[in-house]
């Protein structure tokens, strides 16, 4: 968990459920988030929330609770609040991935706040009013409705990206052996053609035309040399089992 992590604050103003909540927390987990305030939750059960959010509770000891919302943003430099649809005309609105630089920024600033309203209502117009920024999260309007935590989920996310997953190296696939060199690549094409050859493939086909868009599809693939055999191979079977069973492409084109 980086610095910056650590100074954005997740709040939940009156959540109902205790499932949604324990939601949340394993979002934050899943994120390095650590800062969590719930303002007048319906019920919070540390034993409850910790079955659902397995080997969280260090975040659920240090969660803090709040009798408003102005106070759970009362040391927050930026605050910025969630909704799932445009209400009035007058504010501007930002999606998640939008947003999650500018919360990335002014994480180095100070205390940033994201607030998520309650389960059935959401945040007032009140509780947006008092926000710097408000997010939409795209989704098909034949079902909009997220879920506390899946809507938290997304600004978790695509903040983790904005703060710590553009440093993030992503595995690659480790070569089998080493690349072929240019004449190991032509042996290949060179097997392929001859065993396109002895089957007649090339009847209705010009061969310069099929061998190009052979190079350019193996070429793109940038295969091994352990791959460049086994397709040179598949040249060398096909030929030779015409050969052995006495086929010609001659005989194959009659």
């Amino acid at each position: 968990m980086t610095g910056r992590m650590s100074r954005i604050s997740i709040v939940l103003d009156h959540p109902k459920d205790v499932v949604n909540v324990a939601g949340v927390i394993r979002v934050m987990k899943n994120f390095g988030l650590s800062d969590l305030r719930l303002v007048n939750p319906d019920e919070f059960d540390p034993y409850r929330l910790e079955g659902i959010a397995h080997r969280s509770r260090d975040l659920i000891d240090s969660a803090s609770n709040f009798s408003s919302l102005v106070d759970a943003v009362a040391d927050a430099t930026y605050v910025v609040g969630t909704t799932a649809r445009a209400r009035t005309e007058g504010r501007s609105y930002t999606t998640a991935s939008a947003v999650a630089p500018i919360i990335a920024e002014r994480s180095v600033e100070g205390k940033v706040a994201i607030l998520f309203g309650r389960e059935d209502r959401g945040l007032t117009n009140e509780d947006l009013d008092r926000c710097h920024a408000v997010s939409i999260i795209p989704t098909d309007p034949e079902y909009s409705s997220l879920n506390l935590a899946q809507a938290a989920l997304v600004l978790a996310y695509e903040v983790f990206l904005a703060i710590d997953g553009g440093d993030m190296e992503m595995p690659k696939g480790r070569r089998a052996t080493r690349p072929p060199t240019s004449q190991e690549l032509e042996e290949t094409f060179s097997a392929i053609e001859d065993g396109l050859f002895a089957i007649d493939f090339y009847k209705a086909r010009k061969p310069e035309a099929v061998m190009r868009t052979f190079r350019t599809v193996i070429s793109r693939a940038e295969p091994d040399l352990r791959e460049a055999r086994l397709l040179a191979a598949l040249g060398y079977e096909i030929k030779n089992y015409m050969d052995r069973h006495g086929f010609s492409s001659s005989e194959t084109s009659d």
